[in-house]
């Protein structure tokens, strides 16, 4: 039998798969993968089932279905003041965990070093890794879990090449604030630091705060690739699509990668799910809804 040598030794399978099997043996409440038990909107599967009947079944164009990026342009500076370009800035991913890997294939070269904060989403540091580069992490403290700037400045030096955000973040739900912002933002000047923004939970926002997305931030949406998902959005976790923004610079080379990564996306469901970003309720009474589970979830006798 000939041997190969793993490039990633130290990984096996996700947690996800484990801790989901688990529950299922056991008939356990499954809280281990984020995906809803309820169902995503009848509205949005006919418009879906429409899109199938209208002859939406072939491949879809490489960056995503133009219309769907234009509503996600729309979106954007609705919801944070940002112009992004549908034709060079938006490109439509097989969910968030491609756009992520894409992004970090896009820009991380051998030796070049990735801070990231700890507990983070399992996909980080082997896309990383696989890429040659070095994974340096930051332990979040609890019971807060806010990031130490003072110690993040410490891990930058000249072979930093990205800082991965995640907020509000998998698995402690911590949010940033306006301090985070301006520490990032000081830390990041005249530097030669991109930012990958994993916002996949951008509505599960809640007691009236602000989601401080990267977007809205000029000179930090400069620098970032900022990464969503249709399936957190819109519980429809299965359907796997999701977004990537970044200026057109950064673009570019992502799409150098999606392209033959997976080319293109599910063509009916981006159609379906353009039409129905056309209403703004679809998104705006999200943090409502939310609002309600979270304080079911967080009562107390």
């Amino acid at each position: 039998m000939t041997s190969i040598v793993s490039k990633l030794p130290q990984v096996g399978t996700t947690i996800f798969t484990t801790m989901s099997a688990l529950a299922a043996d056991v008939g356990a409440i499954n809280l281990s993968q984020g995906y809803p038990d309820y169902d995503c909107s009848s509205e949005l599967t006919e418009l879906v089932n429409k899109a199938m009947k209208d002859g939406h079944n072939q491949y879809a164009p490489m960056a995503g279905v133009f219309a769907l990026r234009e509503q996600v342009a729309k979106k954007t500076q609705k919801l944070h003041g940002a112009k992004y370009d549908p034709h060079t800035e938006i490109t439509i991913t097989a969910g968030g965990t491609q756009a992520i890997f894409t992004a970090i294939s896009a820009v991380v070269h051998q030796n070049d070093e990735v801070i990231i904060f700890e507990p983070a989403f399992d996909c980080y540091a082997p896309a990383i890794k696989l890429m040659g580069g070095i994974v340096k992490s930051l332990e979040l403290e609890p019971p807060y879990y806010r990031i130490a700037w003072d110690m993040v400045k410490k891990l930058v030096n000249s072979r930093t090449k990205l800082i991965i955000l995640n907020s509000p973040h998998n698995p402690t739900a911590t949010i940033l604030h306006k301090e985070d912002i301006a520490e990032l933002s000081a830390i990041v000047k005249n530097q030669n630091i991109l930012i990958l923004s994993d916002e996949v939970y951008e509505h599960l926002i809640y007691d009236g705060e602000t989601h401080h997305s990267m977007a809205r931030y000029p000179e930090l949406a400069q620098r970032s690739f900022i990464v969503a998902s249709f399936g957190k959005l819109f519980h429809a976790t299965g359907w796997k699509v999701g977004y990537c923004l970044a200026p057109a610079y950064l673009m570019q080379e992502f799409k150098k990668v999606h392209q033959f990564l997976v080319f293109s996306v599910n063509s009916a469901m981006q159609y379906g799910i353009a039409e129905y970003l056309k209403n703004e309720d679809t998104y705006l009474s999200l943090p409502a809804f939310f609002q309600k589970k979270k304080e079911i979830i967080s009562e107390k006798d």
